[in-house]
């Protein structure tokens, strides 16, 4: 019965698969440097070989939790929230998202796209993966395209995902860490010569902060 009741709660979004949660500085993105609450989901399918937080992948690892609890731990701390994963579209989110505009929270979301999108979020931060590209429904509600480049070929994969998504969508690049040295002096040559393009940088790496 328990269980029946979990895969009801679960498939409805009052509960959540939580990996971790904590209040910190967006490093990333049109929104960082401001203070947010972050909200890490269980379960990833995407798998990028780069991932920093592989620990995300198995949902199952991560304790289905009671979203009251998440958006009330939330609401003690911030008034911006920021969902993502893992994967987080994996979800529904429209509960989520709910409690937390009644709660009086911003809600952000952090997303490869690969699943349809649910939830009402004020800013959604797309960064598509090429192993399982974004679903229309994410090209089309993008306020951001951000795209990581890890070698050369992400230059043409990044054109190839903003010829898909919305006029209205910011676009950035952004470093994958390990490949810093190698790739930002192309980043920034690329962005001087194709100035609709901003560089991203992961600003909470370089304050040693989560």
């Amino acid at each position: 019965m328990t269980k029946d009741y979990d895969k009801v709660a679960l498939d409805e979004g009052r509960i959540l698969p939580l990996m971790e949660e904590f209040y910190t500085i967006q490093g990333e993105g049109y929104y960082s440097g401001h203070a947010a609450y972050f909200i890490r989901l269980g379960g990833c399918d995407v798998g990028c070989h780069w991932c920093d937080v592989k620990e995300s992948w198995d949902a199952e690892l991560h304790p289905l939790t009671d979203v009251h609890n998440i958006v009330a731990r939330a609401k003690a701390e911030a008034n911006l929230a920021v969902i993502t994963g893992g994967e987080p579209l994996m979800y529904n989110l429209d509960y989520i998202t709910s409690e937390l505009k009644k709660a009086g929270l911003q809600t952000n979301i952090e997303t490869s796209g690969a699943y349809e999108l649910s939830g009402d979020f004020d800013w959604i931060c797309l960064s598509p993966k090429k192993n399982k590209l974004p679903t229309q429904s994410v090209y089309d509600a993008a306020d951001e395209l951000k795209v990581v480049i890890y070698n050369k070929h992400d230059f043409i994969f990044a054109e190839e995902q903003a010829a898909r998504v919305n006029d209205n969508a910011l676009l950035l690049l952004q470093v994958e860490w390990s490949k810093r040295a190698e790739m930002n002096p192309l980043i920034v040559e690329y962005v001087k010569k194709n100035p609709q393009w901003k560089i991203s940088v992961q600003t909470h790496k370089y304050l040693d902060i989560p």
